[in-house]
């Protein structure tokens, strides 16, 4: 015979509401939450997630969408996260949208009618693919990496706009005067925040200004590739180039290869994201890095905290209220990593 929800109490020495109250999808203190869950497991509870989903109006699934499942930064934000919400009970469904607005619409439908309790999304267009219809009806959304004007959710950023200023005064201060740039989709919310930090450092800094300068590719190798092949063409005499994105930067550095262009003797480069790739290039490449376990935290938190009704001082850059809707934005730092892609002209560095 299983177990019931008696030896439940008399495993934990807790009284039967609060083990009802948890089993429902109430609210219990934390460490009561840990004993019930203990117990759950020494004793093999089986927990009839149907009913409880019936009851509760509660599936305790998180619906997570995606532009690219084989894109790195994705892949380990998704890891991270799943495993934080399955500590706190929660399952993922998850939906890779290949970068296409249509298949994106598809999943947020589907996971809508999946009942499941929440989102968190990393949208691949500019416009909502049906999120709101999650926040109508009370499901909290949490946004990675992109911001949406028309939908109000929490938001957990990087800091694009001064990742890529950095970079490019990093060239600057080496004495590099005629930087390109290898910038992403301009439909895309963090290609375009990195392309704002290279004009702003560009403008600062007074060194040389060209819209032949920039580049655009679809953040992926191959369109890093052909960007690098046209920044080539076009800027013969350029001395430095920053690619904004970890795939575009891995076709750069292809095409550089191919072109025979010695780094950093007559070209130097600062890459954007992937440690292991960047101590695998030769010689062992400068970049960009996020954030992507932390990433993952605020976002995983942010939507279990929603979901449960805790309190949390949040580390926030900012705190919205629309309507009676309080989303929080939260903006985190990226770091840098020094290679040896990186040619000093002058004597500075």
């Amino acid at each position: 015979m299983g177990a019931t929800i008696k030896d439940i109490a008399k495993r934990t020495g807790l009284g039967l509401a609060t083990i009802s109250s948890y089993l429902n999808g109430g609210n219990v203190r934390e460490k009561n939450r840990i004993k019930i869950e203990e117990a759950i497991k020494e004793l093999h509870f089986e927990v009839n997630e149907v009913a409880r989903g019936l009851k509760t109006n509660r599936t305790k699934t998180i619906g997570i969408v995606i532009p690219e499942l084989n894109n790195i930064f994705f892949a380990e934000i998704i890891t991270e996260a799943e495993d934080i919400l399955r500590s706190h009970g929660y399952a993922t469904m998850i939906c890779d949208c290949r970068s296409d607005i249509e298949r994106e619409k598809e999943a947020v439908d589907f996971l809508y009618h999946r009942r499941v309790d929440g989102l968190i999304v990393m949208p691949t267009g500019t416009s909502d693919p049906g999120f709101q219809k999650f926040l109508r009806a009370g499901k909290p959304i949490v946004m990675i990496d992109r911001k949406m004007r028309d939908v109000a959710c929490d938001c957990i950023l990087v800091d694009n706009e001064g990742a890529a200023e950095d970079a490019v005064k990093r060239l600057v201060q080496a004495g590099h005067t005629k930087i390109g740039m290898i910038a992403g989709p301009e439909d895309v919310y963090t290609a375009r925040e990195r392309q704002r930090g290279y004009q702003r450092a560009v403008r600062e800094t007074g060194i040389v200004c060209d819209d032949s300068l920039i580049a655009r590719g679809n953040y992926t190798i191959a369109g890093g590739a052909a960007a690098m092949c046209r920044l080539r063409e076009a800027n013969p005499d350029m001395t430095a180039v920053f690619i904004s994105n970890y795939e575009m930067t891995v076709g750069a550095i292809m095409e550089i290869n191919d072109l025979g262009i010695n780094v950093p003797e007559e070209l130097s480069v600062i890459g954007f994201d992937n440690i292991d790739f960047a101590k695998a290039s030769v010689p062992r490449l400068s970049i960009v890095t996020q954030p992507t376990a932390k990433i993952a935290q605020e976002a995983a938190e942010t939507l279990i905290i929603k979901l449960e009704g805790k309190d949390r001082i949040m580390d926030a850059e900012q705190q919205d209220v629309d309507g009676e809707r309080t989303t929080v934005t939260v903006t985190l730092k990226t770091g840098f990593v020094e290679g040896r892609s990186v040619r000093a002209l002058n004597n500075k560095v």
